[in-house]
């Protein structure tokens, strides 16, 4: 059989315009994974209030972090792809790899179907996203499902689940961490900020807080660090109702009127896209500095981290 690996991550606008946002925002929020509300209530509500009003501000925010190469998100998921299949060939295992977004370009459906015309029978896709939920590997799982539902000859098709507790995950953390003690010196506190999801689902069975807590006690462990020294919180709630707690803006604003000084990075994310660079990054900064906060520094993504490529191969490795 053909073997081809997909490398997906959430997804990105084409352009950091509001028309372009909207596009993206109309299909990602269509998403009954995503959006639990009836389908024909948040219809209404997404196209006369939040496609309305949203995206301006949503644009703004991707015009302060595009980069030469486009959007950050799909620009070092094309690297992670790239440095993924370079050590697959020095493991000795040599598959291609491609890039792939659950929204927006390049659409993992559409990637199938070329991969497909060109004689791949036999898809791996990996979810980059550590910790599992319905809200992220699970919508990967259905647009593979929705490709594969008119297909008279199906692929064979493989899926990764999460790798929330993997140990070069945590390692590959924690030796983040390390290396940017080593040039910035400790602060106060570490946070881990995840990306929330509404309270509702985890109470519903979604595994995701609990994989998140668990990351975090773990790389907590692996730095050697007492329970006044780091925190976890969860960020990027959207819409009125309640999301995981406790708020990451709501904890830094505490600490922020305490003096605190902090540092913060989000496990949750394989790739600094928007919520890293511009909320967590900026966003947040900016409120925990008018709080009074001392100092504050944000730990990039894993990205494309040597050891990261490394746990990637471990993964994949497994299905080849």
């Amino acid at each position: 059989m053909k073997t081809a690996i997909i490398l997906v991550n959430l997804g990105t606008p084409d352009e950091p315009t509001p028309q372009g946002v909207r596009r993206y925002l109309r299909e990602f929020l269509s998403d009954t994974r995503v959006i639990e509300i009836p389908p024909f209530i948040w219809q209404i509500i997404l196209n006369l209030f939040v496609l309305t009003t949203r995206p301006k501000r949503v644009a703004h925010a991707y015009e302060s972090v595009w980069t030469a190469d486009g959007s950050p998100l799909l620009a070092i998921l094309k690297q992670q792809a790239a440095l993924l299949q370079d050590k697959l060939i020095d493991n000795g295992t040599p598959t291609p790899v491609f890039p792939a977004t659950t929204y927006g370009n390049p659409n993992i459906k559409h990637v199938m179907k070329e991969l497909q015309d060109k004689g791949y029978d036999d898809f791996i896709i990996f979810s980059l996203y550590p910790q599992y939920s319905a809200t992220t590997t699970a919508a990967v799982f259905d647009k593979v499902a929705e490709y594969c539902m008119d297909k008279r000859n199906m692929p064979a098709i493989q899926f990764t689940r999460d790798y929330h507790d993997h140990p070069l995950y945590i390692k590959a953390l924690a030796d983040s961490i390390r290396k940017f003690w080593a040039g910035h010196g400790r602060a106060d506190k570490l946070l881990m900020s995840f990306h929330g999801i509404p309270k509702p689902y985890a109470d519903k069975g979604d595994p995701y807080a609990e994989q998140c807590r668990k990351t975090a006690v773990l790389v907590a462990s692996e730095l050697g660090l007492g329970a006044d020294e780091w925190a976890i919180s969860f960020q990027s709630r959207f819409g009125a109702q309640e999301w995981l707690k406790p708020y990451t803006d709501e904890l830094l604003g505490e600490w922020g009127a305490k003096g605190m000084s902090v540092q913060v990075l989000s496990p949750a994310f394989s790739a600094d896209c928007l919520e890293t660079l511009e909320e967590l990054a900026v966003e947040n900064r900016d409120n925990f500095m008018n709080a009074g906060g001392k100092s504050y520094e944000y730990i990039p993504a894993l990205n494309t981290d040597a050891l990261h490529i490394e746990l990637m191969a471990d993964v994949v490795g497994r299905y080849l």
